[in-house]
């Protein structure tokens, strides 16, 4: 399985098998991984990084810890905003993530 975790502003690919990871009970979910979950739940096309980063105070390394977990995933878009075509990369909830709020 492939995850893309945060390294700074950009975004880095790292292969991984740790299944043990993929689910947690809801009473061992951290506060701050809710908080973010329910953030990315609400929000049907993902967010930005920079978005979760500057916007709502999360930590790049607990964004990491989402994506490791299978939590969260990276997708990449490519749009074109009146000018050059641009890379967009949205951080969204996967299906695991969702349980896991949902406990």
């Amino acid at each position: 399985m492939t995850c893309p975790i945060s390294t700074g502003v950009a975004f880095s690919t790292v292969s991984y098998k740790a299944p043990w990871m993929a689910v947690l009970p809801r009473n061992r979910l951290r506060p701050e991984w809710r908080q973010a979950l329910q953030l990315l739940a609400s929000s049907p096309r993902g967010a930005t990084e920079e978005v979760l980063v500057l916007g709502h105070g999360f930590s790049r390394d607990m964004l990491a810890m989402l994506l490791l977990a299978g939590l969260a995933t990276v997708v990449t878009e490519t749009l074109r905003a009146g000018g050059p075509m641009i890379k967009v990369e949205r951080v969204m909830i996967t299906d695991a993530g969702r349980r896991a709020v949902e406990g």
